[in-house]
C-alpha cells in the first residue's frame, strides 16, 4: 500500500494565529474609540478590547450562542491573556456590552481599520482587479445594493418587517477595483433600498461611475447624481413613462436591441429629472433563456454595448454578499437588541477586513472561504501564520482573493 505523503508541518511562532490576526489592529486604536463614544465609562471589569477579541473569535470559530464563546475563551484563558490582556466574559457580561456599549464604536473601528491597512500595507485595496473588457476604466466603478440577514421574529420586535419575520438589511456602495466596502449601512429590512440611495451615494467624486438596480432609480436622486457629475448606470421599471427624442444606431451588435435618447412623460418625473435620459435594450441570457433587459443611464456617449458590460459587473456586490454569509457568523446572534446586532455584523466585516488583508499580504491564491477554513482550524495553534498558507495546497491557482471569481458574472454577453 502507497504510503500517504503528510503535509508539511508549519513552522512555530511564539503567538498563537488569533494573537497573529488581533495584532493587526494598532493597540492604541480600540481604547481611543472607546473613550470617543463613552464605552470606557461603561466598563468596569470586561474592557472594549476583550469585547471586540470576543466578538471576532465569535466569527471566527462560528460560535453558536453566549457558552459557546464564553465557555471556549474561558478554556483557553491563559492564550487568550496574550492577546493584549484580554479577558474571557461572563454570559451576562458579553449580553450587557452588546445591548449597552453603543455599536457605532465598531463601525468607527472598521472604517479606521481599513484607511490603517490602506496606509501602512502597500498597494492593500488600491490595486485594479478588474478584468477583461472594463480594464478600460479609468476612474472607479461603485456597484449598491443590501443583503438580508434573517432574525428571529419572536424575539426581536424591533426589526419586525412583516407579520412572521424579523431582518436587518446591509446596504453597501462596494469599490470594484479593491472589492471593498465604501459605505456601509446597517438598518431594519422594513425601509426600501431608495430611501438609503442618498446616503449610500454621498461620498462618490465626480467622474466616478456607480451601478444599481432598480430598487434605487429614484428620479430626483439620478437627477441630484447627475450634477454632481457622476455617471450611473441601472435598471428601467417596467411601468416607466417616457417619450423618445431620438434614437442610436446600435453599431451592429447582434444583442442590443435599442439604443435611444428619452425624456420622461409624466410631469412629476420630468419635474424630477428635467435632463435626457438614455435607454438601452439588450438580450440576457438568463437560466439558458434570452431575456430582455432594459438598462438606463445618463452617459450619452458610451456604446450600448459599454453600458451592458457595466451593468453585468454589479454582479461583484452579490459574489461579495455571498462571501462574507458563507464565512461570518450571520446566522446565529449573541444578543437580540438591535445594538447588538449591529455589534456582531460590524465586527464580522472587521474580521472579512482582515482576512482579505492577510491573502494581500501573502500572496493567497485560493479562494476567501479555503483561506478562512485554514485560520479557523488553526486559532489556537502558535504556529507563523505566513508558512502556515505556504504549507497548504501544491498547485498555485491564479489569484481570485483580489476579485470576484470570473465564472461569478451574469451569462449572455457574448
Amino acid at each position: 500500500m502507497k504510503k500517504q505523503r503528510q503535509k508539511h508541518k508549519p513552522a512555530g511562532h511564539r503567538y498563537t494565529t488569533l494573537k497573529q490576526m488581533c495584532n493587526l489592529i494598532p493597540g492604541h486604536m480600540v481604547s481611543n474609540l472607546a473613550k470617543k463614544h463613552g464605552v470606557d465609562a461603561r466598563c468596569r471589569t470586561y474592557a472594549p478590547w476583550s469585547h471586540v477579541v470576543s466578538l471576532m473569535y465569535a466569527h471566527f470559530s462560528h460560535a453558536l450562542g453566549l457558552n459557546d464563546v464564553c465557555d471556549a475563551l474561558q478554556m483557553n484563558a491563559a492564550a487568550l491573556s496574550t492577546i493584549r490582556g484580554a479577558v474571557p466574559p461572563s454570559r451576562n457580561n458579553l449580553s450587557h456590552a452588546n445591548r449597552v456599549r453603543s455599536a457605532d464604536m465598531a463601525e468607527e473601528l472598521y472604517w479606521s481599520m481599513m484607511k490603517h491597512l490602506m496606509d501602512t500595507v502597500p498597494g492593500f485595496a488600491k490595486g485594479k482587479v478588474r478584468r477583461g473588457y472594463l480594464r478600460r476604466f479609468s476612474k472607479a466603478i461603485h456597484a449598491m445594493d443590501s443583503t438580508t440577514v434573517q432574525l428571529v421574529a419572536n424575539c426581536m420586535d424591533w426589526a419586525k418587517h412583516r407579520r412572521r419575520k424579523a431582518a436587518a438589511k446591509c446596504h453597501l456602495r462596494l469599490d470594484l477595483q479593491s472589492f471593498l466596502p465604501r459605505c456601509a449601512i446597517v438598518d431594519t429590512a422594513k425601509h426600501h433600498d431608495s430611501t438609503k440611495a442618498q446616503a449610500l451615494c454621498a461620498g462618490l467624486k465626480s467622474g466616478e461611475i456607480a451601478v444599481f438596480d432598480k430598487a434605487y432609480t429614484k428620479f430626483g436622486h439620478l437627477y441630484e447624481l447627475t450634477e454632481r457629475g457622476i455617471w450611473w448606470v441601472g435598471r428601467a421599471k417596467d411601468n416607466m413613462q417616457y417619450d423618445v427624442v431620438r434614437t442610436l444606431e446600435t453599431t451592429g451588435h447582434k444583442r442590443i436591441i435599442r439604443d435611444e435618447v428619452i425624456e420622461m412623460a409624466l410631469e412629476k418625473s420630468k419635474e424630477a429629472y428635467p435632463s435626457e435620459l438614455r435607454r438601452v435594450v439588450a438580450l440576457v441570457e438568463i437560466n439558458g433563456k434570452d431575456v430582455e433587459i432594459v438598462f438606463m443611464t445618463n452617459h450619452m456617449e458610451w456604446s450600448a454595448w459599454t453600458i451592458a458590460e457595466l451593468y453585468r459587473c454589479r454582479w461583484d456586490i452579490e459574489v461579495f454578499f455571498k462571501e462574507i454569509k458563507q464565512t461570518l457568523q450571520l446566522s446565529d446572534f449573541l444578543g437580540y437588541s438591535a445594538n447588538a446586532v449591529r455589534w456582531q455584523v460590524w465586527t464580522g466585516l472587521l474580521v472579512h477586513l482582515l482576512m482579505r488583508c492577510l491573502a494581500f499580504m501573502h500572496g493567497w491564491g485560493h479562494s476567501f472561504k479555503r483561506l478562512f477554513t485554514v485560520v479557523r482550524a488553526a486559532l489556537w495553534r502558535r504556529w507563523d501564520l505566513t508558512a502556515l498558507l505556504e504549507s497548504y495546497g501544491t498547485a498555485k491557482p491564479p489569484s481570485r482573493i483580489r476579485g470576484a471569481p470570473e465564472q461569478a458574472y451574469l451569462p449572455g454577453f457574448v
